[in-house]
């Protein structure tokens, strides 16, 4: 995920989800607590209604699909890479699969949906427009009382982290990859897509989209990778019930690697 570019193009995204398993990342200690945090507000959100409908836009391999499924609640998947939908298909679980790219949901009705979660295309669509397109589409499926969860890939984390860290930054300046106020600069060939606060809080303003929350969906983990993979299981939840505890502080938002937006239509 370096945002340095590659000489040669970087592969397309089935390419890469056919090497790479996001369930996998789910599951290691620093991005279970990704995962950890985000099904919590999305249980608190849904309050056990099973009658509610949610919609997984870029589902991946079912990562929260299968599970909300399997909790009972009416699921539709969506995602753009085959490989992945299929994977959640062979789990014979009730999920509606709809093969399809979250820029252009033209199958689905509006307002259908009481929970829409959005949580990998917009790290993957390299521009503001189309990013602003996924999110209206997610918006339009939304039900008028619904809830839309946005998932964000944090730039100053990877300026952090792959500039600063992993002593890229001068290299990356002189290439014009990042520019002089470290704002990364996404390319069309790029996998990864990073963006601000201030991109986020944009985004909400031009389509008219009303902040419930917005959380640091893994904090420090991603900066704690290695002493937090050695934590014995009773520190691990410690450290879990101390994120959770400090997750909404606005303080702590701009350096997690993602940010979770809680949103409703005004």
């Amino acid at each position: 995920m370096n945002f340095k570019r590659c000489n040669t193009k970087i592969p397309l995204l089935d390419d890469y989800y056919e090497h790479f398993n996001e369930d996998t990342r789910l599951k290691t200690r620093h991005g279970n607590v990704e995962f950890i945090t985000n099904i919590k507000y999305i249980h608190e959100t849904l309050n056990n209604d099973f009658n509610k409908k949610i919609l997984d836009i870029g589902a991946g391999t079912g990562a929260y699909s299968i599970p909300l499924s399997m909790e009972g609640y009416n699921v539709t998947a969506v995602e753009l890479v085959k490989h992945n939908l299929d994977q959640i298909k062979d789990k014979n679980l009730n999920i509606n699969c709809i093969l399809a790219n979250a820029i252009d949901l033209q199958m689905i009705d509006d307002e259908t949906y009481d929970l829409v979660l959005l949580f990998g295309p917009i790290y993957h669509l390299m521009n503001n427009n189309d990013k602003l397109l996924a999110i209206k589409e997610a918006k339009r499926v939304l039900k008028k009382d619904g809830t839309l969860f946005i998932s964000y890939y944090m730039n100053d984390y990877a300026v952090l982290t792959y500039g600063f860290i992993k002593g890229n930054i001068q290299e990356s300046i002189n290439n014009n990859l990042v520019d002089n106020n470290f704002i990364i600069q996404s390319k069309e060939d790029d996998l990864f897509s990073f963006v601000t606060l201030n991109d986020i809080n944009d985004f909400n303003k031009k389509l008219d989209l009303k902040r419930i929350k917005i959380i640091a969906s893994d904090g420090a983990s991603d900066y704690i990778r290695t002493p937090l993979n050695k934590l014995s299981d009773e520190d691990y939840n410690l450290y879990i019930k101390y994120h959770l505890l400090n997750c909404e502080r606005i303080d702590l938002l701009g350096a997690s690697s993602h940010l979770l937006d809680i949103v409703k239509k005004n």
